[in-house]
């Protein structure tokens, strides 16, 4: 495989399961340096352990903003180059069983963190020159589902801020895109967000060329990570079976 990333350091959250273990497989594979973070220091140890190359790690809760620059600042290098959203919270819920504890859960993780996150990986003090900004949203982003107003809401923002952020930090040559995958099958998707057989016979029916992987959702990933696409910013990029051309 080509060394598309020598020597980019790139910071990725969630990477222990699902899609962030994929990206971080395929940065790695591409001569990446990985700044790993999860909430598993085990698991984030093991997936440092079997990849090619230099790699950290770091056990990082998502859950509250206030820890998240203390940890960071003295771990992030000086080079950094590129920054990718992968940690997610989903929680399926009816409007009638919804909580607020519920809806602020799923906003911390999926869009007060990343955006915490976004504001110190691109201080010039760890993103120096020229870099690049990746969230992992989701279609949810721009479609309903029932039992998904907090996840949806919580993808609309995080895919609002990226073409913000895109015009705040194009002076500075950083680049922000949103990636936005259909369904795919991983343990949140399958497991956390307690679909019933009917509710997930249906999704996957919606879409034609069935279910995505969490390697293909990588490879689109890596391409708009790249250092190569210096013309790319302010995108959100769907890949999602076709479901949304429907």
């Amino acid at each position: 495989m080509v060394s598309e990333f020598k020597s980019c350091a790139i910071l990725l959250t969630g990477a222990t399961s699902g899609l962030g273990r994929a990206i971080a497989e395929q940065l790695a594979a591409q001569g990446a340096r990985l700044y790993l973070t999860g909430r598993n220091h085990e698991q984030l140890e093991c997936l440092a352990r079997s990849l090619p190359g230099e790699h950290h790690s770091l056990e990082l809760d998502l859950s509250s903003c206030e820890p998240i620059e203390a940890a960071l600042n003295p771990w992030l290098p000086s080079d950094l180059y590129g920054f990718c959203h992968c940690a997610g919270s989903v929680d399926t819920r009816p409007l009638k069983l919804m909580k607020p504890a519920n809806s602020a859960q799923q906003m911390q993780v999926n869009f007060l963190a990343a955006l915490e996150i976004a504001r110190i990986a691109s201080l010039k003090t760890h993103m120096p020159g020229q870099g690049s900004l990746l969230f992992i949203s989701s279609i949810y982003a721009n479609l309903g589902a029932p039992g998904q107003s907090a996840y949806c809401a919580s993808k609309a923002a995080l895919s609002g801020a990226a073409r913000a952020l895109a015009v705040e930090l194009a002076l500075r040559n950083i680049r922000v895109n949103s990636l936005a995958p259909g369904f795919v099958a991983t343990a949140m998707t399958l497991e956390k967000a307690k679909l019933s057989e009917a509710a997930l016979a249906a999704i996957l029916a919606k879409h034609p060329l069935g279910p995505g992987s969490p390697e293909q959702i990588a490879r689109a990933a890596c391409f708009l990570l790249s250092p190569h696409n210096t013309w790319i910013t302010g995108t959100e990029l769907i890949i999602d079976g076709g479901y949304s051309a429907q």
